[in-house]
């Protein structure tokens, strides 16, 4: 060596330089794990953005988020709101699941079902839920329970049904933070966003997952005046979809909002940002369709098939780039897994599939996937009941109806008697389908709400629950004010011996409510939709109670608020009934129930 000093200088530079770059490789966004942000919103169908066509609802920043990402163009959730939850959630069907209906105790998940906080929660992240649960309002269904650590939500399936915050009309509500009741100042959206946003940058320093899932555009649509007015001039627009397109406008600000915060906090490049809905229009495709026929609730296309746009830039999930295969929303925790490189293996079986090799390939191999959607919504499960079989080519409507998606994406002209050996492939795989679902026991199983437990205790169930035939919406607030009448039982296991206090209610504790009250209808403000309904029945004489060892009636006393029967309850599951009878006999529901353990 001809210069051994400066062979030694430069040897003890390079060690002391090392461990700067081992840090600076660690602190790179991309070796480290990415964070997602999932937003969902209520309602908002394929054609309900411009970036899909539409030439009258405004979302210009989803649109320029739309430009730079991965699109879904055939992706696939179920034709209503809990059930896309309950998917979207566990990557299983969601029949199997509990979620097949929006009320009558089938929105409550299964307790057993592992969801996708839950694996993140195993794997170093923070998990943050802000908005529409829909999956449960008790123990053990609620966020908190399955794997969030930070809760911002409403109650029930929308704003102002049962087990929401009495009267919450959208402006300066309060919701359940973490499991307790938290009043906040301004419009739901804004609050939910803004209050998403204070978890991410709380979080900044670690991984999180951040679902943020706004109960708008869903009804009642109540909205700020200036996002009406944005559009109440517009002739070829109707009220209702002029609040509606106002709801939409306003998420699109939001949004801004939340891809400026990123900037700012230099996290989009390593963030995972998703934006979808959970199914078709609520009336959008009156005035715009996308070419879909069909809104929510629908087993066309129309009802299910709704926008997915994924940006990755760390992940190389950028550009533009449209995947045309058929996916669903099922699909989500399996390419999660997988493009994690997370090792999960579901105790169940899975019906989704991981999309990374249709997000990273240029030519997948990827199979001709026979996919199912069906609109239940009855106590349980029936076969043949309104359903689509689809798979990238075809779709078979009820057994009844066929359409060749590659040239009739309107499914208008109806070409079954055609293609009988298409007709008995698709008819073939739903009875294997319809067998798999029936190999879970889904119509033996019931989801039991857990009372006395120190997770929450009391608690407060709403007839939003209540497993009957026909609601006739008594689920909604507007049921308990009208004094609609239905009839039926809860699920309920108490998980400790004890002295139990049951509490039979017309109006929640909140209300502050006479079960006898009357009161006029709620004033109509300019930003609401709908009034809120008055109370004008004041014969309610008795109330009556069953459950395991206790079956009481007691009188109705002027002024009373609630009936409290008080009992000592082993342990166990059991039906429960909760009755309200007046002056005639008539039974109507306990519209609340407060149980608490002694």
């Amino acid at each position: 060596m001809k210069n051994p000093l400066k062979a030694l200088t430069v040897l003890t530079v390079l060690l002391l330089l090392l461990p700067i770059a081992v840090l600076a490789q660690n602190k790179s966004p991309k070796n480290s794990k990415p964070n997602i942000i999932l937003v969902i919103t209520d309602d908002q169908g394929m054609g309900d953005l411009s970036c899909i066509g539409n030439p009258y609802v405004k979302t210009p920043n989803i649109d320029k988020f739309y430009s730079d990402a991965v699109r879904l163009t055939n992706y696939h959730v179920s034709t209503t709101c809990a059930p896309s939850r309950g998917s979207l959630m566990t990557g299983r069907h969601t029949n199997r699941v509990n979620t097949y209906h929006t009320i009558t105790g089938r929105s409550l998940l299964f307790e057993d079902e592992i969801i996708l906080p839950q694996i993140f929660a195993q794997h170093g992240y923070t998990n943050g839920m802000f908005g529409k649960w829909h999956l449960g309002d008790n123990y053990p269904f609620r966020p908190e329970d399955k794997g969030f650590d930070e809760v911002v939500r409403h109650g029930g399936g929308g704003i102002s049904q049962g087990p929401d915050y009495w009267h919450n009309d959208y402006f300066d509500d309060t919701y359940w933070h973490n499991g307790q009741l938290e009043k906040y100042n301004g419009y739901c959206t804004d609050v939910f966003f803004s209050e998403a946003i204070n978890f991410i940058e709380d979080n900044k320093d670690k991984p999180f997952f951040c679902y943020i899932a706004t109960n708008a555009p869903h009804g009642p649509l109540n909205l700020p005046e200036e996002y009406l007015n944005i559009y109440k001039d517009h002739e070829k627009i109707p009220e209702r979809l002029q609040r509606f397109y106002g709801m939409i406008t306003n998420i699109d600000d939001n949004f801004k909002l939340l891809e400026d915060k990123l900037d700012a906090l230099n996290l989009t490049d390593n963030t995972i940002v998703i934006f979808t809905t959970d199914n078709g229009t609520a009336g959008g495709h009156r005035v715009f369709d996308a070419g879909l026929k069909g809104g929510k609730g629908s087993v066309y296309d129309g009802g299910h098939r709704v926008p997915f746009f994924i940006r990755w830039p760390n992940g190389q999930l950028t550009g533009g780039k449209d995947i045309d295969n058929l996916v669903a929303h099922y699909d989500l925790l399996p390419t999660f897994v997988d493009l994690f490189g997370i090792e999960y293996e579901s105790a169940k079986p899975l019906d989704g599939k991981s999309l990374k090799p249709l997000l990273y390939e240029d030519n997948p191999t990827w199979e001709n996937r026979i996919l199912y959607m069906d609109t239940q919504r009855l106590q349980n499960l029936i076969k043949y009941r309104t359903y689509t079989v689809m798979d990238d080519n075809w779709r078979l409507i009820n057994g009844k109806e066929l359409y060749d998606m590659r040239t009739d994406r309107g499914q208008t002209n109806n070409i079954i008697e055609k293609h009988p050996k298409e007709v008995a492939r698709l008819a073939k795989g739903y009875e294997k389908w319809w067998q798999s679902i029936m190999a879970e026991n889904p119509n033996e199983r019931y989801a039991y709400i857990k009372v006395g437990s120190p997770n929450e205790n009391p608690s407060r169930i709403s007839a939003h629950d209540m497993l009957t035939g026909k609601h006739n919406g008594s689920w909604h607030q507007d049921g308990a004010s009208k004094a609609v009448q239905a009839n039926g039982r809860f699920k309920i296991e108490f998980v400790e011996d004890g002295e139990y206090a049951i509490s039979l209610r017309r109006f929640p504790r909140e209300s502050g409510l006479a079960i006898n009250a009357t009161f006029p209808a709620q004033e109509k403000r300019i930003e609401l939709d709908k009034v809120m309904s008055g109370s004008e029945k004041s014969d309610f004489e008795k109330a009556y109670v069953y459950v395991a060892n206790l079956e009481k009636e007691l009188k109705i006393e002027q002024g009373q608020e609630e009936v409290t029967f008080t009992n000592t309850i082993p342990a166990g599951k059991y039906d429960l009934e909760a009755q309200l009878i007046d002056k005639d006999g008539r039974i109507y529901p306990a519209y609340y129930i407060y149980i608490e353990k002694l």
